[in-house]
């Protein structure tokens, strides 16, 4: 999942202890280390009943924290789970490791391919698609989530098909904040700036670095157009400039102070549970500018210093296979990768009560269909929060918009040098 949270709770650490640990011969104990919960833990269950002598144990780290780990795990060659997570933006950095990760293809991933759309089954592969790395978990197709009483009380349609009317390109969503700003004091239109620039980027298919791995961004005028939207709709307080899932953040939205957010199908449950049963039927759900879009999304891997590989692979497929992602969105709300799951009638027809009654699941897969990839580079994770750490400033009053480029661009092409 990006998921992304890197303020979400450390459960516990990723390489808190040895993988595997089981006598030879014995019962088999494999470890699944996740950043934020997966929904795994019921699957969990199920897969030891269906599976006697293989027991599941569950590792919940942060975001950061969870790839830091893992980089610091591989390094050494000890102390990594037997299945570990990888978020999408880390992917290219740890394909150059590929030597401390099993090649799936030599338990037979390769017949899997077809499980998965062509560009969420190449992110998880390297040398020309020969070496398979990690098996698709969910994706984070795009949205945007909008309060409904609050668009009513600045005298803006509520009806998701007329909301998405408003905003068909960025442009005329940043006319849509001003307009909603102006009618509505107190009450900001969008969350951050960085949630509006990272949907933005999110969108081209070249954002940091160009497919050669040159750093792009300070000439790349996807970058720089994405930044001065977002960046001018910080200057015009029209954001309530407030990180995604921080403390901050969970008080905004319970409180109030923003209307809209740029969502991915798995922030849905951090919405949600921020805003708690009085804001049930206050949200809804509609496209966002562009129609598509994709923000997150995870792979499962098993490292090579595992000592059940084999093992790991099967619960890796098995977790990752439709009838399990299905049931994870079902539950979790977290949308499936695979073609068989996001593309099934139950998942299609999935709609959701606190979000007023939005079709979610026709929602996400209309926006996971039409999705154009993007490249992200070896050092993606290192530069992509300078440009965010800029706009943040840009939201403090602390630089004008040419500073905070400036600034992030100098610092951007230093990160993608190191």
């Amino acid at each position: 999942m990006t998921r992304m949270p890197a303020a979400l709770t450390a459960l516990v650490l990723l390489l808190a202890g040895c993988s595997g640990g089981s006598e030879p011969g014995g019962p088999i104990k494999l470890t699944v280390a996740t950043f934020g919960e997966f929904g795994y833990e019921k699957l969990f269950d199920d897969y030891e009943k269906a599976h006697p002598g293989i027991t599941v144990e569950g590792r919940v780290a942060d975001f950061e924290t969870h790839h830091r780990q893992l980089a610091t795990g591989l390094g050494a060659g000890r102390g990594g789970a037997d299945v570990v997570a990888i978020e999408e933006q880390y992917l290219p950095k740890f394909r150059q490791s590929t030597d401390k990760f099993s090649d799936l293809s030599e338990f037979g991933a390769q017949g899997l391919k077809e499980n998965w759309p062509s560009w969420k089954w190449d992110q998880g592969t390297a040398d020309d698609g020969k070496f398979v790395m990690g098996l698709g978990t969910d994706m984070g197709s795009l949205a945007l989530c909008y309060r409904r009483d609050l668009f009513a009380n600045a005298g803006l349609p509520t009806d998701r098909d007329q909301v998405a009317a408003l905003w068909p390109t960025w442009d005329k969503f940043a006319e849509t904040g001003e307009k909603f700003s102006s009618r509505s004091p107190g009450v900001k239109f969008a969350d951050s700036a960085g949630t509006v620039y990272t949907a933005m980027l999110n969108q081209a298919q070249e954002n940091y670095f160009a497919k050669d791995d040159t750093f792009i961004a300070d000439r790349n005028p996807n970058v720089r157009k994405a930044f001065d939207l977002a960046g001018g709709m910080a200057l015009k307080k029209e954001t309530a400039a407030v990180t995604t899932f921080t403390q901050p953040w969970t008080v905004a939205i319970k409180q109030s102070r923003f209307a809209a957010i740029t969502c991915p199908a798995w922030m849905l449950t951090q919405i949600q549970e921020a805003g708690g049963p009085e804001l049930a039927g206050k949200w809804d759900v509609t496209s966002v500018p562009g129609g598509a879009g994709n923000w997150g999304g995870s792979f499962l891997t098993v490292p090579k210093q595992g000592a059940h590989r084999r093992e790991a692979y099967d619960l890796a497929v098995w977790l990752t296979a439709p009838e399990q992602q299905k049931r994870i969105f079902l539950e979790s709300g977290l949308l499936p990768s695979a073609l068989g799951a996001y593309q099934d009638p139950a998942v299609l027809s999935h709609t959701s009560d606190y979000f007023s009654g939005a079709p979610i699941g026709k929602i996400f897969a209309a926006s996971a269909e039409a999705l154009r990839p993007n490249y992200r580079g070896l050092r993606d994770g290192e530069v992509r929060p300078v440009y965010g750490h800029a706009l943040g400033r840009v939201e403090e009053g602390k630089q004008s918009l040419d500073q905070a480029w400036s600034q992030a661009s100098t610092e951007g092409r230093a990160a993608a040098a190191n």
